[in-house]
């Protein structure tokens, strides 16, 4: 079914007010040149609700709309233990970890890296996160979006991914960081918008239901397995949803890497007016991630009951099923379609603008800056274009070898992720944390990790990747934390003084946050 004039009318009249505004605030007084402070961190000058928002239109993207739509075809409502958990994460990241980031002002996380164990961690964690952005998160957003837009138009995979790219290299590398931040409120609100939408159109098409509310009623009562968070060991799914363990394990380790220690998302929380701001900016990030299963899962376990109906083509999502939504959207009325590609487009172009930011800002001031330090800052700047271009074209060209041929690119991100991320947070928790850490246990937690993750995927392929991160985690945390002990002190001024880090929050993130708390508790005893 391809796209109505209201249709193009409506994608046109997003992507030109998108424009403009991008353009807008990216402007610099005249006379002033932006400097790497104005575009790789907004000029320290983000408010709550910009940060908050623009880390979710950097979250949201294909990788979550398309391949939680497609898990929630698949297995359910457990897939949303990737959002809902999240939002916990990101209230203890707030307390506990932004102090210390924002204190020491840095720009990067490679950067902390430097100043607390030196620059060869710093060195090679810049170039593992420069090749994952670039190789893993940039291919999977591009290829799932282009997956989505092709299936809903007569444009080939490749031309849907290409005019993705351009269009947020268009936007977003003349401002930096203050443009895809700003912007991101636009994208935010007609993900919102366009992902309900989707989500009441597929329920109230189910038959036999009157009304989306009585969609989602019958949906629980006709597909109970669907509406589990915790999954039975028989469960096709468990190798991927391992039960009580997405509760204990390794999947906390997933999101403290992620939320915590990833530049693409703390960007904007460093980009903070204020420390008060950035807490509360996550804050209301937390909420919005209870929202987000509502608007990516339910409208897949929908698909599954429309395709049985025969309203949708489910052979074509049981070839993939992260063909789901693209079936789901082609379903939508005219007008109201419009208004959903555009909130895919919304979601894909806002997180592709962020990596290309975020590797930009790691290429050019942990490594190239490093190698040309007394450079002006304009030069910076534009290394720092020149970067997320070339990033954002290499990954255009892997993306359909590297993503195309797995069955789910949202299990295949949390799968290349999940290599490191047990070593990511090893070395920064002992770094925060541990004043006996020193490089020689950060290089044994970073290369250990990854050792013990591929040894074991192949010894022992029938442990749930969850369990298998958790294990990981820990023999790496005990690895990191001897070999420490047996080698040098680190340097006094290497080590992360709390002393003067106020860790005390305010009584409205304190009431925000003891809510995001009972609602999820709340979700978790009603679905369980």
């Amino acid at each position: 079914m391809a796209l109505e004039t209201i249709d193009l009318i409506i994608i046109a009249g997003y992507a030109l007010a998108l424009l403009g505004i991008a353009l807008a605030v990216s402007r610099e007084p005249k006379g002033r040149n932006k400097n790497t402070e104005d575009y790789f961190l907004a000029g320290r000058a983000l408010p709550w609700w910009a940060i908050g928002a623009s880390l979710i239109a950097s979250n949201i993207s294909a990788e979550q709309i398309i391949g939680q739509s497609g898990q929630g075809y698949a297995v359910g409502i457990a897939i949303a233990a990737y959002e809902w958990q999240a939002a916990l994460v990101l209230i203890i990241v707030a307390k506990f970890f932004l102090p210390i980031f924002l204190k020491r002002r840095i720009y990067t996380m490679p950067q902390f890296l430097a100043q607390r164990y030196g620059e060869g961690v710093k060195t090679l964690m810049s170039l593992f996160w420069v090749a994952l952005y670039t190789a893993v998160n940039l291919t999977t957003v591009l290829w799932l979006g282009g997956l989505a837009i092709s299936s809903l138009t007569d444009w080939s995979v490749f031309g849907a991914m290409a005019a993705l790219a351009g269009f947020a290299a268009l936007y977003s590398l003349y401002g930096g960081l203050k443009a895809v931040a700003l912007t991101d409120i636009i994208q935010v609100v007609i993900l919102i918008i366009g992902g309900l939408a989707i989500t009441w159109i597929a329920l109230d098409a189910l038959d036999g239901a009157d009304g989306a509310m009585a969609g989602l009623a019958l949906l629980m009562r006709e597909m109970p397995g669907h509406f589990e968070m915790i999954l039975a060991r028989d469960n096709p799914a468990y190798g991927d949803l391992p039960g009580i363990w997405t509760l204990l394990g390794g999947l906390w380790v997933l999101h403290f890497s992620y939320w915590g220690f990833n530049q693409y998302i703390i960007q904007r929380a460093l980009g903070a007016e204020s420390l008060g701001e950035a807490q509360k900016g996550l804050a209301f990030a937390a909420f919005l991630k209870l929202l987000t299963p509502f608007i990516v899962v339910i409208p897949g376990i929908a698909a599954v009951m429309l395709a049985q109906q025969g309203t949708i083509d489910g052979a074509a999502i049981a070839a993939q099923s992260d063909r789901t939504y693209g079936e789901l959207m082609a379903f939508a009325p005219a007008g109201l379609r419009g208004l959903v590609f555009a909130a895919l487009i919304a979601a894909v172009v806002s997180s592709l603008a962020s990596m290309m930011n975020s590797i930009s800002t790691i290429f050019t001031m942990d490594l190239y800056r490093a190698w040309r330090p007394d450079r002006a800052e304009t030069h910076y700047v534009t290394v720092g274009r020149i970067a997320a271009f070339a990033a954002m074209g290499i990954a255009l060209v892997l993306a359909r070898p590297f993503i195309g041929g797995f069955a789910s690119g949202f299990q295949t991100v949390q799968e290349y992720t999940g290599f490191i991320a047990p070593g990511v947070v090893v070395v920064f928790l002992l770094g925060f944390f541990d004043r006996r850490s020193n490089a020689a246990g950060a290089y044994t937690a970073l290369i250990g990790s990854l050792g013990v993750n591929v040894v074991l995927k192949f010894a022992a392929p029938d442990v749930p990747f969850i369990i298998r991160i958790w294990i990981v985690f820990v023999i790496a945390l005990v690895a990191a934390a001897v070999v420490s002990r047996v080698t040098g002190r680190p340097e006094e001024e290497r080590t992360v003084r709390m002393g003067d880090i106020a860790f005390a929050t305010s009584p409205l993130f304190n009431t925000l946050s003891v809510a995001v708390i009972a609602i999820l508790a709340g979700l978790y005893v009603w679905l369980w």
